[in-house]
This record gives C-alpha cells, structure tokens and sequence, in this order.
C-alpha cells in the first residue's frame, strides 16, 4: 500500500544498534565560508532520510564530514555510534556523477570491481574474495545480467545501479548518496528511488540521499533534513515542508503549494527547485570517477 505522500513516519530505532548519526553543534567552513552553523540532529539506524536544500546550502559538504573528508569546524559528530574517522568502512558513500561514466568500455562487473580492488578508493579485498563479494553486491541491485556488458551502452538508470552495487561491497551500515538522480529522467528517477529503498528495507541499513528535488523521493523517505541559510530542520515532510521552516532556510519568504500528491516550494510564483540542477557552489568538488566506497584513502580534493 501507498503511503499518502508526507504521511511517513520516521522508522522505529533499531533495538540494540546505536544512532546512525548524531550532529551535536556542528560547525562546517568550507573557503573561508560558514556552510553550517551549530547544527543538532539525529538519525536513527533504519532510516532513509532525504537531503535537500538550496544550492550551496551544504549537502555535499555534509556527506564528506561525516567521511573525514572536511573537518569540523566545531562541535561534535558521532557515526554509527563512534567518532568521525577517514577510512571508515562501515559506510558506503556514492559521489556526484556525471556524463564520463557513458564513455567507459569497461565491463559491468569490472566496474565494480575497481572499487573491491581499490582502484583509486578504497582498500582492497583479499583477492579470492573479490568475485564473490562483487557478485553479492551485483545480485542485491538486481544487475547480475549487467555484468558482462560495456558501461558505455548501459542507460543512465542502469549505469546507477552498478554504482549502488560498489557503495555496498564490503557490507555498509550507513549510505551517503550524493545525488543519485542528477541527469535521469523521471522514469530512471523513480527506478533509482525504488531500488534504493528496497535494498535499504531488506539490508536494514540507513540511507542518506541527497537530491535537488523532494517529490521523486516523496514515497520512500522516512524524512526529510533540509539544509539552508547555516541551518538544518529534520523531520517529517509534513514537519519540514512548511512555509514558515523552509523561509527560515532559504532566508526568503517561501510558499509551499500540494498539488496532485505532489510538493511545489515556491518564491515569487517561481519554483525554487527548478532553479537547483546545477552544481552546488560548495559542492563543485569535481567528482567523476564514478566509485568510491568510504573507506577510501586515494586523493580528494580539498574544497568541494
């Protein structure tokens, strides 16, 4: 059954695992430039949260602190129960990806592969481990038939499903996806959406996912945390989707129209969210190698 769209109540704590995440006055600069500001909120294991926000807002910066990527500025972040550490490997992390992916002529399963050898992220699995462990993350996205065939003929929504396959090899508890529905249409949206909260549901495992747009993920969230203005409000969508919480966020006055079980966030009759497909200011790290499973050690760059 469908849940009605901003009707989703957050998942029951899981017994006997700590918080997936839990932000106590966190202070994030990224140029010289305050991205958050004394910023608290929680994430229970289980969870499958949606991150939005206005550009610059600091989704993408996010993501890298709770990897050890950026530093905190201030205050405390505690992931899945222990302090913030690069190299993590209880976290699987899917960057920004664009177009560079088509004109690979690597296979589906070497392209999962790379990341299980460490190919420029990552540490390597012990050789005779790696097809079985490349297998099990090809059958939980449903792409073992992509295996044998080259990136560059596979569709946008296809060429995600590898992706997701390298976020889970090593079996993650926590997912930062970095917004996965950049550049599909709105059917591979919603192909990508689902695949997700299945693989989610069924490994119990949580998930951040970033986007530009809240209603493709309307039906799968548990909730929602919006960045924006320094500031963060996490709760459900009815909670958080509110005139007054998103004109707090964007510093402007904000109307938020429901129409056809679909959410508009407007500013002077204009869609806000149409505005937001480019690149975030802060997020404009350049990503494409198109993997990267968060117990990485290769190099990133040093701004977003």
């Amino acid at each position: 059954m469908t849940t009605a769209p901003g009707r989703h109540e957050p998942r029951q704590h899981v017994s006997g695992l700590p918080s997936a995440l839990t932000l106590t006055d966190v202070t994030l600069e990224l140029g010289g430039r305050r991205i958050l500001d004394k910023v608290s909120f929680t994430v229970e294991a289980g969870e499958f949260v949606g991150v939005l926000g206005p550009n610059g807002a600091g989704k993408t910066t996010l993501m890298r602190a709770l990897l050890g990527l950026v530093p905190i500025r201030d205050g405390s972040a505690r992931v899945l129960g222990a302090a913030v550490s690069r190299g993590n490997p209880a976290i699987g992390y899917m960057p920004q990806v664009r177009g560079t992916l088509a004109t690979r002529r690597l296979s589906g399963r070497d392209f999962v592969q790379c990341a299980a050898n460490g190919h420029r992220w990552g540490m390597p699995l012990r050789y005779r481990d790696t097809r079985r462990e490349v297998d099990r993350a090809l059958d939980i996205v449903g792409a073992m038939h992509l295996a044998q065939r080259p990136l560059a003929e596979l569709s946008g929504g296809e060429r995600q499903r590898l992706l997701l396959a390298q976020c889970l090899l090593g079996a993650p508890r926590l997912l930062l996806l970095d917004e996965p529905l950049i550049s599909l249409d709105p059917n591979h949206q919603t192909g990508v959406v689902e695949l997700v909260r299945r693989v989610q549901r069924e490994l119990g495992i949580t998930v951040l996912f970033s986007a530009h747009e809240l209603n493709p993920l309307l039906n799968a969230i548990d909730r929602v945390l919006y960045l924006g203005n320094g500031s963060a409000a996490l709760g459900t969508v009815d909670q958080v989707i509110t005139a007054p919480t998103l004109s707090k966020l964007y510093g402007t006055p904000i109307d938020v129209m429901r129409v056809h079980g679909r959410i508009f966030v407007m500013s002077g009759g204009v869609e806000i969210e149409k505005q937001d497909h480019a690149h975030e200011d802060d997020d404009a790290h350049g990503t494409s190698h198109g993997h990267a499973h968060a117990h990485a050690h290769g190099h990133h760059p040093a701004h977003d």
